[in-house]
């Protein structure tokens, strides 16, 4: 990615509705030139889709846990896949460390974070988990560039 591409990524990020053509005005290229960077970007894996970005506390998942997974017999990318499949997961890591792997999730209920805690302890290989619940979002943006 050039310097032209960083600044079309960077236009898309703050709102992916701009057309091409406010786009390039506000770079300073061809609206083609928006238009065939773009395609190119996609077709390289770079840009893998368009979304809308929600307030999640408005929604009601007011509880956002961040949970420490260890896990046994060498079966880590086999738990991290069922936990992926999990709705209220929104990351899942492998880590360096004490534990294998981070997942972040959001609850709308203690009960809907307990039910989901017991139902990681579930899964085959997962030995323990330790919660961490979020007090306050200082940033959530993973929107780089």
């Amino acid at each position: 990615m050039d310097e032209i591409d960083q600044k079309i990524v960077a236009e898309l990020l703050k709102d992916s509705r701009k057309s091409f053509r406010e786009i390039a005005r506000k770079v300073g290229v061809a609206t083609g030139t928006v238009l065939t960077r773009v395609r190119n970007m996609e077709k390289n894996g770079i840009i893998e889709g368009y979304t809308v970005l929600l307030n999640h506390e408005k929604l009601g998942y007011d509880l956002t846990a961040v949970i420490e997974i260890t896990v046994s017999k060498g079966r880590l990318l086999e738990v991290d896949r069922e936990v992926a499949k999990k709705s209220n997961v929104c990351a899942v890591y492998d880590t360096t460390g004490l534990t294998d792997a981070i997942v972040i999730a959001k609850f709308k209920t203690r009960e809907e974070l307990s039910k989901f805690t017991k139902s990681l302890l579930a899964i085959p290989y997962v030995e323990r988990t330790n919660t961490h619940l979020v007090l306050t979002t200082i940033k959530e943006d993973f929107r780089l560039i």
